[in-house]
């Protein structure tokens, strides 16, 4: 039984029709697929929708220096089509579940964000699970952004040294915060600002959205258990403030805009951050779309909602250049 027989369908209309396509073609993780190698033969198999794509100003790959005695790190670097003197630099972390996706996956959704808001955008493609488990995809989110601050210091990427921020969805939202972490715990760079699309941010996996949106919304419950399996493995602390930061020391972070969706297992944790982050004096706006599911902000073209989450990143994003307070909750319905 699923949450849409128990409760009735609490997605708007218009996304009901993309979940379904996106279950039907997502491999049944934790069911019938278990091995990660399978699940991404089985994601490169599906057809792709055919979308023009984006346009910045331009593209460039780049291999960058990865933690000490890691390989090196592909990033992919967008730059906006106009640049009216110094942006920010956006450094992105893809979804996936620390075990899936990548730069290409995340193509559309960087080129996004990159043309609406004017900035810089580093997509990151850390090492994934469970050929590398947690910390190893930590220390590449922090090693990246460590080379994007100094890029930007230094006027390569063109972009304002202070407005330095990390974003991601999913566990790319949980790499966002976890380096914001990392560069306070280890004495930088600066962060302006993290972004944080339905973050992934508790191992524990309790909460109440957990069991009301464990089924019927695309991501499932049972993903999110065989994701954790993945990254944390059988030996790993799934506590540790890195791997879960719902549970670790917010204190003096930067701020935050988290966005969080309605009918997603995520949903609970994502808010509960936002409100630990309240309660140690970090400033916060939350986007919050009760009836999108994980993943909606990808369909701006299908999805109203979508467009008003860009929207809103893009507002948050473009503020850290002028210094402007961010405070209180914008767009989406708060809750």
């Amino acid at each position: 039984m699923t949450a849409r027989d128990v409760d009735g369908d609490r997605l708007a209309p218009a996304a009901r029709p993309l979940v379904d396509a996106l279950s039907a073609a997502f491999p049944d993780l934790g069911g019938t697929v278990t091995d990660a190698a399978e699940a991404r033969r089985i994601l490169a198999a599906a057809p792709s929708a055919e979308k023009a794509a984006v346009p910045v100003g331009g593209v460039e790959e780049r291999a960058v220096p990865g933690p000490a005695g890691a390989p090196d790190l592909a990033v992919r670097i967008y730059r906006p089509e106009v640049e009216s003197g110094p942006g920010p630099t956006v450094v992105f972390f893809h979804g996936g579940g620390y075990t899936l996706c990548g730069l290409d996956s995340h193509d559309a959704t960087a080129r996004t964000l990159c043309a609406e808001s004017g900035a810089v955008v580093v997509s990151v493609a850390y090492r994934l699970a469970p050929e590398h488990r947690f910390p190893a995809a930590t220390e590449d989110a922090y090693a990246a952004l460590c080379w994007a601050a100094a890029e930007t210091r230094a006027g390569a990427l063109g972009g304002d040294p202070g407005a330095v921020v990390t974003a991601g969805d999913s566990s790319g939202g949980g790499l966002a915060t976890v380096a914001a972490l990392m560069a306070r715990d280890r004495g930088g760079p600066a962060v302006a600002l993290q972004v944080l699309i339905y973050p992934v941010l508790d191992a524990g996996q309790s909460s109440g959205s957990y069991t009301s949106n464990a089924t019927g919304y695309f991501l499932t419950a049972t993903h999110m258990r065989w994701f954790w399996q993945q990254y944390i493995g059988p030996d790993g602390d799934a506590t540790h403030p890195y791997a879960s930061p719902l549970g670790a020391d917010v204190t003096a972070l930067p701020p935050a805009h988290i966005i969080t969706a309605g009918c997603d297992p995520l949903c609970d944790e994502g808010i509960a951050y936002a409100v630990t982050l309240r309660l140690a004096g970090v400033p916060v706006t939350r986007g919050h779309h009760p009836e999108m599911f994980h993943g909606f902000l990808g369909f701006p073209l299908l999805l109203d909602d979508a467009r008003a989450a860009v929207a809103e990143v893009a507002e948050a994003v473009a503020s850290t250049v002028s210094s402007r307070k961010i405070s209180g909750d914008v767009g989406g319905t708060t809750g």
